[in-house]
C-alpha cells in the first residue's frame, strides 16, 4: 500500500508541474506533442487535442515534449509560429518558470487545505525549566501555559518562540496556572544555540522547553490564506537554505536523500493521517519547484539560463556549447540521483 500511495502522490506532483509548463505553451500558441507521467516506454496512452498523453514505465517523473524543443537533441529547431523554438526569450521563460509555479501554488492549496481542517501544533505549555534560568528567575514553572507576552496572544509554541527571538527587552508573561493568571517579567539572555544546519548561532532565549502536547490550531477562511502563503515562502527560503548550505558543504552529502527516502517518508505519512501526507506533499512540491529553478542546464533553471542570456546578448548560445552543458547537466543530475540512492541504502542497511 505504501508504494502504491508514492506512485500516486508523485503523480500528481509530477502531473501539476507539467501541467503548468502545458498550459502556459499551449496559452502562448506552442504545439505539444507529448504529456507524459514517467519516462521510457509507455503503458497507456490516449491522443487528444493534438497532444498523447500518457503513462510511462519509469514514474519517477515526467515531461511535456514541444514543438522545437527536445532534449535529447538540444540544437533541434522546428518551423512554424506554434514551435518553442520561435517564440521570443521572454515567452520561453514563462513557459519554463509555468512548472516551478505551479508547484509552488500546488504547495500552497495544500496548506490552505490542512489550515480548514485544522492545523497541529506544539501548545505553548512549559514542559522543563532548566536551573538558573531567566524562566526560573522569573518564578516560571513547569506545567505553566502561557497565554499572552506583552500585547501578543499565543496560541502556539511557534508564536512564543518567535516573541523570545525578536525581543531587545525583558517580556511580560501572562501564565495560566492552577486555572488562574499570573504575570511574570521575563528578560531573554542572547544564548549559544544552533539552528536546523547545526551552526552555533546566538539567540534570545529564556530557558524553558516545551511540554508534549499538540493542539490543533482553528483558522478562519481569510487566516487560511495567511497560513498557506506564510507556510509555502517559510518551505521555500528552507530548501533555498538547504541547497546552499549544501553546496557550501555546511551540510554533508550523507543527508542527501533518495526516491527511497521519499517513499518512505510519504508512506508514513498517508498511514498517519490526511493532514500529514498534506504536509509532506506540500513539502515535496516546494522542493520540486525549487530544486527544477537551479541553473542546471536540462533543468528549467538551466532553460532558463539559456534565455536570459539570449535575452541580454540578443544572440542565442551556440549549438556546441548548448549541447556539451546540457550533457554537463545531465551528468550532475544523474550523479546527484545516484548519490540519493547510495545513502537511502546504506540507511536501510545500517
Amino acid at each position: 500500500m505504501g508504494i502504491i500511495n508514492f506512485l500516486i502522490v508523485l503523480s500528481i506532483l509530477v502531473f501539476i508541474h507539467e501541467l503548468g509548463h502545458f498550459l502556459v505553451a499551449r496559452y502562448l500558441g506552442v504545439t505539444v506533442h507529448v504529456f507524459s507521467i514517467g519516462f521510457g516506454k509507455k503503458i497507456f496512452s490516449k491522443h487528444w487535442k493534438g497532444t498523447t498523453w500518457q503513462f510511462a514505465i519509469i514514474p519517477l517523473g515526467g515531461y511535456v515534449k514541444m514543438k522545437g524543443q527536445d532534449d535529447s537533441d538540444p540544437s533541434k529547431l522546428e518551423a512554424g509560429d506554434d514551435s518553442y523554438n520561435n517564440k521570443t526569450p521572454l515567452q520561453r521563460i514563462a513557459i519554463l518558470l509555468a512548472g516551478p509555479f505551479a508547484n509552488f501554488l500546488l504547495a500552497a492549496f495544500l496548506y490552505f487545505c490542512i489550515a480548514l481542517m485544522g492545523s497541529n501544533a506544539l501548545s505553548p505549555e512549559i514542559g522543563k525549566v532548566l536551573e538558573n534560568s531567566p524562566a526560573q528567575k522569573a518564578g516560571l514553572q513547569s506545567g505553566d501555559v502561557i497565554v499572552r507576552i506583552n500585547q501578543t496572544d499565543i496560541q502556539t509554541w511557534n508564536d512564543l518562540s518567535k516573541v523570545i527571538k525578536e525581543s531587545n527587552t525583558a517580556l511580560q508573561f501572562y501564565v495560566k496556572r492552577d486555572n488562574k493568571l499570573q504575570s511574570k517579567i521575563v528578560n531573554p539572555k542572547l544564548s549559544d544555540s544552533e539552528n536546523m544546519f547545526r551552526e552555533k548561532i546566538k539567540k534570545r532565549m529564556i530557558g524553558i522547553a516545551p511540554a508534549p502536547k499538540v493542539i490543533v490550531v482553528e483558522h478562519t477562511l481569510f487566516e487560511s490564506f495567511g497560513y498557506a502563503v506564510d507556510k509555502t515562502a517559510e518551505s521555500s527560503k528552507m530548501i533555498f537554505l538547504g541547497v546552499k548550505k549544501l553546496l557550501q558543504g555546511i551540510i554533508p552529502s550523507s543527508e542527501v536523500g533518495g526516491v527511497i527516502t521519499i517513499g518512505k517518508v510519504i508512506s508514513d505519512a498517508s498511514q498517519s493521517s490526511i493532514i500529514a501526507l498534506f504536509s509532506i506533499m506540500a513539502l515535496i512540491s516546494v522542493n520540486l519547484g525549487v530544486l527544477n529553478l537551479l541553473p542546471i542546464p536540462a533543468l528549467d533553471g538551466g532553460h532558463i539560463m539559456f534565455n536570459l542570456y539570449e535575452l541580454i546578448t540578443r544572440r542565442k548560445p551556440s549549438d556546441k556549447a548548448f549541447i556539451y552543458l546540457t550533457i554537463a547537466g545531465w551528468v550532475i543530475l544523474g550523479s546527484l540521483m545516484l548519490l540519493g540512492l547510495y545513502n537511502d541504502i546504506i540507511r536501510f542497511f545500517s
